[in-house]
């Protein structure tokens, strides 16, 4: 009823829903700084808020036994809470149950290490790791591993395949971060228009040194890039002739789970 009175919002659920998101980020942050962790200085550059404000959200996060904070090195992580949280959901993912003859075969197929990562708001997080038959195995990056999407060739692919101005958004936000993996917002941005030329992504210097990935992205019914796969090899033993038979490969595998999941 309208009684003539100024009507005037309460500025708590906004307030509450941005403390939340805060936190949730935070967490993704520390996520990616694995078992070691990562100094308050970095989190602080990372998430771009003040350091009384990031300090604030970790103690309370502590508290709540989601972030720990290592006696020796001073270092933030994420806390014992969180993988017991995650055991309330066993069940394996419609993709990992999708994915899983396919990833075996493609594997056996190229015979190197092939990774399957998804999308998870502004970063990656590899979900399977095959190991080929080749007698010099890439593994670059763990089960678990979570890094900022642009990073590594599967981020630039999921970015590359996702419409321009999401793209760019999502790379300003996560630029503070690419300072600890070695690259910066215009490489990343380069990579992501290479990408989208290619159909692929291709990054010449892997996170390990001497090596290099391919990866190609992997949609959902609705056209939303929702995963990657990718190869990872030593420099030699992707040259021209077999890149492109491998990316023939990796595209077929990921056109393959794309129908079982639609």
């Amino acid at each position: 009823m309208d009684n003539g009175l100024p009507i005037t919002l309460d500025p708590e659920p906004r307030q509450g829903a941005q403390a939340i998101r805060r936190a949730l980020f935070l967490l993704r942050v520390l996520a990616a700084g694995g078992e070691s962790g990562l100094p308050l200085k970095e989190v602080v550059q990372a998430t771009r808020l003040s350091r009384p404000t990031v300090h604030r959200i970790i103690h309370v996060l502590m508290e709540e036994g989601l972030v720990e904070r290592h006696e020796r090195s001073g270092r933030y992580a994420i806390g014992t809470q969180v993988p017991e949280l995650a055991l309330a959901r066993p069940s394996r993912s419609p993709l990992l149950a999708a994915a899983d003859d396919i990833l075996r075969e493609t594997s056996q197929r190229i015979g190197d290490t092939l990774f399957l990562t998804v999308r998870t708001g502004n970063d990656t997080l590899c979900v399977d790791r095959r190991i080929g038959s080749y007698p010099i195995q890439v593994l670059s990056i763990a089960v678990g591993a979570r890094r900022p999407l642009g990073v590594s060739s599967a981020g630039v692919a999921i970015l590359a395949a996702l419409p321009a101005q999401e793209s760019r958004r999502i790379v300003a936000t996560n630029e503070p971060r690419f300072a600890g993996y070695r690259t910066d917002r215009q490489t990343v941005l380069s990579e992501i228009a290479d990408a989208r030329r290619r159909g692929y992504g291709v990054r010449e210097v892997g996170l390990v040194q001497g090596t290099k990935s391919i990866s190609t992205w992997i949609k959902t019914a609705d056209g939303d890039p929702a995963a990657a796969l990718t190869i990872s090899a030593v420099r030699t033993r992707l040259g021209p002739r077999r890149e492109q038979e491998v990316v023939e490969t990796l595209l077929k595998a990921a056109y393959e789970i794309e129908q079982k999941i639609r």
